[in-house]
């Protein structure tokens, strides 16, 4: 039986959400394992990986064949690395004290490059807000002055035709003839 650790998609439409898990290669992505060994939630940034380092050691070395994003996931938590250096043990290159020292300074200084990427997001995001407000904020100085601007206008339009009303002298009313009436007609002749 070919083993794989592949991942198995989980989540709603657009937000997916993976457990890593050991597989037959035969069975379905989503189908029967053998063995979950941890999570991979990409929506998070940085994104969230959750694997139990050992089991999943522990099957590398049994032979199971992860796939390419879970290699890459595999390294970056640092799996790849300990296995590597179990390797080393087991050849008798180091003990098995320097093995675990050198993996924990790995982790320590991993958690470290985490912590400064997620500060980095947080000041770009605060980054961003302090920008959007700036610029909301002379947005609104300009309305302001706009409408300031028409006010001023508006009363000095208000003033002038006050001013205009007042000076000239009143029309004087138009003389309106009057109109024909019933005895202006009947005294024209008929036509025979």
């Amino acid at each position: 039986m070919a083993v794989k650790i592949r991942l198995q998609r989980h989540g709603k439409k657009n937000q997916p959400f993976y457990h890593i898990v050991i597989a037959d290669a035969r069975a379905a992505r989503d189908g029967r394992f053998v063995e979950k060994i941890g999570t991979y939630n990409p929506l998070t940034s940085p994104a969230t990986v959750n694997i139990d380092i050992d089991k999943a050691c522990q099957w590398l070395q049994n032979g199971a064949q992860p796939t390419d994003t879970v290699r890459s996931l595999l390294r970056y938590t640092g799996v790849l690395y300990k296995k590597h250096l179990m390797g080393g043990v087991v050849k008798g290159a180091f003990s098995q004290e320097v093995a675990d020292k050198r993996f924990n300074d790995y982790m320590e200084e991993r958690e470290k490059k985490i912590a400064a990427k997620i500060a980095k997001n947080a000041n770009d995001k605060n980054a961003k807000r302090k920008e959007a407000l700036k610029a909301e904020a002379d947005v609104n100085a300009k309305r302001a002055e706009a409408i300031a601007k028409k006010r001023e206008q508006a009363e000095v339009s208000n003033d002038t035709a006050e001013e205009t009303t007042v000076e000239t002298p009143a029309a004087e009313e138009p003389t309106v003839e009057a109109p024909a009436t019933e005895e202006t007609v009947a005294e024209t002749p008929a036509a025979e």
